[in-house]
C-alpha cells in the first residue's frame, strides 16, 4: 500500500486541477483593465506579492493601477464576468469518476482554492458534486493565499484531520508549496497551462501524474 492510499483525506485544488479554467482569467485581466483605460503590462503577475489568493490579487490590482474601486467591488465584478463560464464548465476528463470512487470508498474530501466562493460553488453545483466535499475553503476568505499554508490548514481543520493525514492534488508550484508548507503530502497533476513548470513540480511534489488514470492508481 502506497503512502497515499493510507491518507484519510484527499484535498483538491480547483482551477487547473479539477477544471481547465486558467485561460479565462487572462481574458478577464484584459477586459477588466481595458475597461479602465489600462493595457495589461508584461510584468503584471511577476510583481504580485507572494500569496495568490483572490483577495490579495484584488488588493494588488487596486494598488498597482490606482483604481477607485474598492476591493469588494473588484471581486464582485470578477465574479460577474466569470459566473457564466464556471456555471457551465465540466470537470477534467476522469475527475468525476475518481471523485465518485473516493466518495464511495468513504474518503474525506476537501477543496482548497484561490478562487472565490461564488465561482467554486458554481462548478460544484453544475457538476453535481457539492455534497462530495465536506469542506470548501476559498481565496476570497483568507488574507494569505498559496504558497502560504493557510488555505490547506483551514481545510484540514474543517475536516477534523491532521495535516499529515491529508494528500493534496495540485497543478501549480505555488499550490504544491502551500501543501508542503502545511505539512501535507502532495501529488502534482499535469495541466497545459503550467506545463513549463513540470520539472519543478516533479521536484517539489511527492509524485507527479499526467492524468486522472495515473492518479487513480496512486489513490487505490
Amino acid at each position: 500500500m502506497t503512502m497515499f492510499k493510507q491518507k484519510k483525506a484527499i484535498i483538491f485544488d480547483l482551477d487547473g486541477t479539477l477544471v481547465d479554467s486558467m485561460h479565462v482569467w487572462e481574458k478577464v485581466d484584459i477586459d477588466f483593465l481595458e475597461k479602465r483605460g489600462h493595457s495589461v503590462p508584461a510584468d503584471l503577475f511577476s510583481n504580485l506579492p507572494q500569496g495568490d489568493g483572490l483577495l490579495s490579487i484584488a488588493k494588488y490590482f487596486k494598488a498597482r493601477f490606482s483604481l477607485p474601486d474598492d476591493v469588494d467591488s473588484i471581486l464582485d465584478e470578477w465574479n460577474s464576468m466569470l459566473l457564466d463560464f464556471y456555471s457551465q464548465v465540466t470537470l477534467i476528463n476522469g475527475a468525476y469518476e475518481l471523485l465518485g470512487k473516493l466518495k464511495n470508498s468513504h474518503k474525506i474530501l476537501g477543496m482548497g482554492t484561490s478562487n472565490s466562493e461564488v465561482l467554486a460553488q458554481a462548478v460544484l453545483l453544475n457538476n453535481k458534486i457539492r455534497d462530495y466535499f465536506s469542506s470548501v475553503v476559498t481565496g476570497c476568505k483568507l488574507e494569505r493565499g498559496k504558497p502560504f499554508p493557510d488555505i490547506y490548514l483551514t481545510v484540514a481543520k474543517e475536516l477534523g484531520v491532521r495535516p499529515e493525514e491529508c494528500v493534496v492534488i495540485e497543478d501549480t508550484t505555488h499550490g504544491v508549496e502551500a501543501a508542503k508548507n502545511a505539512g501535507m503530502s502532495v501529488i502534482a497533476i499535469y495541466n497545459d497551462f503550467s506545463k513549463s513548470d513540470v520539472p519543478l513540480l516533479k521536484q517539489k511534489a511527492d509524485r507527479f501524474v499526467h492524468d486522472y488514470n495515473e492518479l487513480d492508481s496512486l489513490l487505490f
